[in-house]
């Protein structure tokens, strides 16, 4: 999770030359040979079992994508996910082109009892996109994205990038709120409710969300509404992927002018105490267009760096003087804030973030931006450039919405706190994942709940973490997915 430095002082110079995130996969799928022999294979129980050659054959002529099995070219790339430290390898994946290519895969993985893994934009932190010996239905060759301007809202399917959701809508003058990283997926991000620098005032990722189709335990193809399952609607609005596969969105979008007033200012690590209770007063008087939130990191031969990542979306005048006070706190190493371009600003992190790299993370809610919080940041704060802390700024229009009106039940936080690493060589993990471990021991008395896309926990911990609103889902769980077919997620476990 280590943004270094990240050029800071570079991004308004570097805005113009940002490339986007490429797809390997496009559009075309290639025929395979059939299959001879038949298939081992994992069950939902995780005992062992031997798919029929005839029954994958016939899964295979279902389709208009492709299935993969081992040894087949493109077997290793659909497999492969953005956290490099879950090397697993699926007996069948499923590169579907349409909504019926998943819907006959859903229902291949429920008739065969399973193991099934959904891989959007297969970033996920603890590595629930795939699965070792299971099914995996890999989405990304459904990427389209259609902008309605007059309407106001975007179409997008189940395997675009968030990248692709920002251009096509910048391209209208249109936005919604939608990650940090461009090259997340659009589907994990919102399912799990969707933090973004434009959540204090167009709300989470899951409060744009109009309308979703969805295909269900049972293999239907439903389309998700206020009107049309309004249950369901509540509840992938921050309950994951527990109900099924969403394979296309529909977004409300907002105006907006494509430059906006953002950057970075820096602070010595030295006086990181200084400058975070400076912005625990400051932050409670933000307006809903200012997005200001805190990082801490040890780019190599520094002394470690307090920073706060800022974007200002609405008039510039406005924000400069919204940020005066900040801007002369104390004495900043550096003051990157200008005008900057909204779609580069946002890709900023993703070549810190580049796939192939082994990540770990952890988070909580924050309800109170307290004095016992900063110091168990500062305590917890290491000189190591492999290590960060961050936030996720929230309050605003997410705060707007009650904790129980959708299955997101953190509406009252007025930020998240994650502390992440990121290394290279697999030898270090136990010593990377143990050292990150203790050190957020020390922070997360602080919070109350946590994120659940960015972090993986037990099941009574899932179950505290959903709070008033897990009966609720549970009660959804029993009566779309009584068999769990979906349970490589934020798990809620059916009783039915």
């Amino acid at each position: 999770m280590n943004r270094r430095l990240f050029c800071r002082s570079a991004v308004a110079a570097g805005v113009a030359a940002a490339l986007p995130v490429q797809h390997a996969l496009g559009s075309v799928f290639h025929a395979l040979a059939k299959v001879t022999s038949n298939v081992p294979a994992i069950k939902l129980s995780g005992n062992e079992t031997v798919l029929q050659a005839a029954a994958v054959n016939e899964l295979a002529d279902s389709l208009k994508g492709q299935l993969l099995l081992r040894g087949d070219a493109g077997y290793d790339q659909a497999r492969t996910i953005w956290n490099a430290m879950h090397d697993r390898h699926p007996a069948l994946i499923v590169r579907a082109a349409d909504t019926q290519d998943v819907s006959n895969a859903v229902n291949f993985a429920r008739d065969n009892e399973l193991l099934l893994a959904v891989k959007g934009g297969g970033h996920s932190f603890p590595g629930k996109s795939v699965c070792e010996g299971g099914m995996m239905i890999d989405l990304e060759g459904m990427k389209t994205v259609r902008i309605d301007k007059d309407k106001r809202r975007a179409q997008v399917e189940g395997g675009a990038l968030l990248y692709d959701l920002d251009k096509a809508s910048l391209d209208q003058g249109l936005v919604t709120t939608a990650g940090v990283v461009s090259h997340t997926g659009v589907g994990g991000l919102t399912l799990g409710g969707g933090f973004g620098r434009l959540n204090r005032k167009y709300g989470l990722t899951i409060d744009n969300l109009v309308s979703a189709r969805m295909v269900t335990a049972d293999g239907q193809v439903r389309r998700v509404s206020a009107e049309e399952d309004p249950d369901l609607f509540w509840g992938i609005r921050g309950g994951g992927g527990n109900f099924g596969v969403a394979t296309e969105f529909e977004f409300d979008l907002h105006p907006t002018e494509r430059k906006m007033l953002g950057g970075a200012i820096l602070w010595p690590a030295s006086v990181a105490r200084d400058v975070l209770e400076f912005y625990a007063e400051y932050s409670t008087a933000l307006s809903d267009e200012m997005y200001v939130a805190p990082f801490m990191i040890a780019p190599p031969d520094t002394e470690g760096l307090v920073g706060m990542d800022v974007l200002y979306c609405g008039d510039p005048f406005r924000g400069e003087k919204d940020l005066a006070a900040l801007r002369s706190f104390g004495q900043p190493i550096e003051d990157g804030i200008t005008m900057v371009d909204y779609l580069a600003y946002q890709t900023q992190f993703d070549g810190d973030l580049a796939p192939g790299q082994r990540n770990y993370i952890k988070n909580g809610m924050v309800k109170e931006f307290s004095p016992g919080l900063i110091d168990a940041m500062i305590e917890g704060f290491a000189l190591d450039p492999t290590t960060e802390l961050f936030f996720h700024t929230a309050g605003g229009a997410v705060a707007q919405v009650g904790d129980t009106e959708t299955a997101f039940p953190h509406r009252q936080a007025v930020t998240m706190i994650g502390m992440g690493s990121t290394w290279t060589d697999p030898a270090e993990d136990k010593q990377r994942i143990g050292e990150l471990k203790r050190r957020w021991a020390l922070i997360e008395p602080n919070t109350g709940g946590f994120y659940t896309n960015l972090r993986e926990e037990t099941a009574s911990r899932t179950e505290q973490n959903f709070g008033p609103n897990y009966d609720r889902l549970v009660a959804l769980k029993n009566s779309y997915d009584p068999m769990n077919l979906f349970r490589l997620n934020a798990n809620v476990k059916p009783t039915a």
